[in-house]
């Protein structure tokens, strides 16, 4: 592959697209967080009284454009539960895959999603897998949404366990599931802010470049 693609998996909340676009933004390529685009089929069919859970999401996510990716809703547990199902799709899956692989073939890019390293771009130039505990990842969610409001312990739990279910779910989805490539590197970000995470991946592509800085 003659351009430089970076692929960034990981699980829900575990800081992949925090470090995608930083990456993106450090090395001059554009950025892509696919996870969004699912987000997007989801409040589409929500807007149009489907469950996307149970309803079929395809046509929708063939007609996504600029301004469903624009919406300031995309980001919410609704949503969150909602990609999470219609990512399950297969026929939502394969209307996506074709843009996702567009995005990038001509000048290279960052591109996070679940399902980039193995599906998207197996041939990667470079694969992170990002990852932390549930708990932790839970508490960033938290914290994204709601910024410094008090937590409850009861309250962290519930959302814990609604990370773990997505996890699951996610990770035995008979399409696409969420698994880390073979050659993937793993970054394991509970002990990391989000510059030492992204002081490790610059590490990782540039020894992958052949360059020593």
């Amino acid at each position: 592959m003659s351009v430089l693609i970076v692929a960034v998996d990981g699980p829900a909340a575990a800081g992949k697209g925090t470090l995608a676009k930083a990456l993106a933004d450090v090395l001059g390529l554009p950025h892509l967080d696919t996870g969004l685009l699912y987000r997007a089929v989801a409040r589409r069919m929500i807007l149009e009284g489907l469950d996307p859970q149970r309803d079929d999401g395809e046509a929708l996510a063939r007609r996504l454009d600029q301004a469903d990716l624009a919406r300031a809703d995309l980001r919410v547990p609704e949503i969150d539960r909602g990609a999470s199902g219609v990512a399950t799709q297969p026929g939502v899956r394969a209307a996506l895959l074709q843009r996702q692989r567009d995005f990038a073939r001509a000048s290279g890019g960052v591109i996070d999603g679940r399902d980039i390293g193995t599906v998207v771009f197996p041939d990667a130039s470079v694969k992170l897998f990002v990852t932390a505990s549930p708990r932790t990842r839970a508490l960033r969610r938290f914290r994204q949404l709601h910024g410094d409001a008090p937590l409850s312990d009861a309250g962290l739990t519930a959302l814990t366990d609604d990370i773990a279910a997505r996890d699951r779910q996610d990770e035995t989805r008979p399409v696409s599931p969420l698994k880390r490539a073979e050659d993937a590197v793993v970054i394991e970000t509970d002990a990391l802010d989000s510059a030492a995470v992204l002081a490790r991946a610059l590490e990782i592509v540039r020894a992958s470049q052949g360059e020593t800085r």
